[in-house]
């Protein structure tokens, strides 16, 4: 049995064209990730992006760069001497310090004003400098045999300049080996050409060291031209994504409005429609009537019945747009007071009993015995149960059942359910048969249509009880449909208050007022 239930946050209007609205919104997003997959790795907005990065990198190890090379100056005394090894602690000071001086207006630049040729040409020249001013550090030994203990330092001094290499300048594409490659080139192979096996095995690693930091360089910038590429995709998505969601706001705002608009205009229209209306259908109830005297011919009279009942149904479909205007715009005003749903149910039956018995449908009750009142709009109830009893009137065949049940939910509200044994309402079409004017292919058959609009009056006045509404329909079975009131609105009975009877205190009467008393009654009596 499918099944269908609106609370108050449901909308009267069902959208028949989601599917084709949602094919649209896939095709939309399918072409918004072609193109972010598009993005080329060489674009300039990456190289400008890595030589941030680059910058960024060695600022944040601006007092790195700095102890490290006067660490490595103080070592490097053991083997060049103080001269050697304070000219090039102040000329390594000297280079970090252009190095490090751009990259600081680098960071600080607009990011539209970056150029990038030429900041790509600035730090590969720096880093060359850098790289040979490493390199010098190893020159003094190189006409000599520096003992065991030179080269183990040598060789720890280089490897620590590798791994600082490897973790600042990896953005910038090949800067670390042309920082370090000079440097172990002249070590490996000093080491090389003394034959030892200790400084054959430190060759050795130090070329194997180098091309493992080579390696795990172009990881690390494949990995950070990842990052932004996937940072980009992001971006340009949440753009898509806000400008999709701008303008479907807008249409959704316009849609409002309009919709808004055409409620409050109904809503005032209500004269101007039902006069015209009223006149037609009095003057109509005359002709058809002849009270004015007997039409001469036959066909007037057939004419005026016609008109009279066109204008009826014209009316009452003109009543139900109203008042589903009016429930839309706002202007529905419910008059609550305590009422007992039972009588108002009783009464709906009364008025569709004498229809349903010319069909030969019997309308069966169940009600539990000693409900309260509820505090709600007898005639927004009324019209409730009576569109439900009409609904299911007009469905259901010669002979069927209709049962109308009333009792108490497991929250504490009521509930009121109509059920027929009807052809039922096919799954698919529930929505159609829910919004306004829609109609379902049983109905558009059948020789008693409506306008459509009874079931969302009916969502729309439930709705403004904060109850909730349920329908549930299977084919050639019956459709139910029940209507919650919440536990809010049922009244409570309260146990009646004993009142005592008060004592009559009488005061003490002296005897000069006696007297006064008794010559007051003489002389009204008198």
């Amino acid at each position: 049995m499918s099944k269908y239930k609106a609370t108050g946050s449901d909308k009267n209007i069902v959208d028949r064209s989601r599917k084709s609205r949602g094919g649209s919104s896939a095709r939309a997003i399918k072409d918004v990730r072609y193109r972010l997959n598009s993005f080329q790795p060489t674009s300039p907005r990456f190289e400008r992006e890595l030589m941030l990065a680059f910058a960024r990198n060695h600022l944040n190890a601006i007092i790195l760069f700095p102890v490290i090379v006067l660490l490595v100056g103080v070592i490097s005394y053991q083997w060049a001497g103080f001269i050697m090894s304070a000219s090039w602690v102040g000329t390594m000071m000297l280079i970090y310090g252009v190095l490090l001086t751009s990259c600081r207006r680098l960071s600080v630049k607009d990011y539209n004003d970056i150029n990038v040729n030429n900041w790509r040409l600035r730090f590969y020249t720096s880093t060359i400098i850098a790289g040979v001013g490493w390199a010098a550090l190893f020159i003094p030994t190189m006409m000599t045999i520096p003992p065991l203990t030179h080269q183990v330092m040598q060789f720890s001094v280089l490897l620590c300049i590798m791994i600082l290499v490897a973790i600042t300048a990896y953005p910038l594409k090949l800067a670390g080996s042309l920082i370090a490659i000079p440097a172990v080139l002249l070590l490996a192979v000093r080491f090389a050409v003394m034959l030892d096996p200790v400084s054959l095995i430190m060759s050795a690693v130090l070329i194997i060291a180098q091309v493992f930091f080579s390696v795990l360089g172009e990881k690390l910038f494949k990995n950070a031209l990842n990052n932004l590429k996937n940072q980009a995709e992001k971006d340009q998505l949440i753009a898509e994504l806000a400008t999709a969601s701008s303008i479907s706001e807008e249409a959704r705002r316009r849609a409002e409005e309009a919709n808004l608009a055409k409620s409050r205009f109904l809503a005032t229209m209500s004269h101007e429609l039902r006069t015209p209306l009223n006149a037609i259908l009095g003057f109509s109830e005359v002709m058809k009537n002849e009270v004015l005297g007997p039409l001469e011919n036959s066909h007037y009279k057939e004419y005026s019945t016609d008109i009279h009942a066109s204008g009826t149904h014209l009316l009452e479909l003109i009543n139900e747009i109203l008042d589903l205007s009016r429930i839309e715009a706002g202007r529905y005003n419910l008059v609550e007071e305590a009422i007992l749903i039972e009588h108002v149910a009783t009464e709906c039956e009364q008025l569709i009993k004498l229809k349903a018995k010319n069909k030969g449908i019997s309308i069966v009750k169940q009600i539990a015995r000693g409900l309260p009142q509820v505090w709600a709009d007898e005639r927004s109830i009324r019209q409730v149960i009576l569109n439900l009893l009409s609904n299911a009137l007009k469905f259901t065949p010669t002979g069927g059942r209709i049962e109308i049940r009333i009792g108490w939910t497991a929250a504490g509200g009521q509930y009121i359910t109509i059920r027929d044994n009807g052809p039922g309402i096919p799954e698919e079409e529930i929505p159609v048969v829910l919004s306004s004017f829609g109609q379902g292919s049983i109905a558009i058959k059948s020789a008693e249509q409506g306008t459509g609009l009874g079931l969302p009056i009916v969502q729309a006045l439930v709705d403004k009880h904060e109850g909730t509404f349920e329908l549930k329909s299977k084919l050639r079975e019956g459709t139910e449909v029940t209507v919650t009131l919440p536990s809010s609105r049922v009244m409570e009975v309260m146990p009646a208050i004993e009142q005592e009877t008060p004592s009559i205190i009488t005061p003490e009467i002296t005897g000069k007022k006696r007297f006064s008393i008794f010559r007051n009654r003489q002389s009204a009596t008198g």
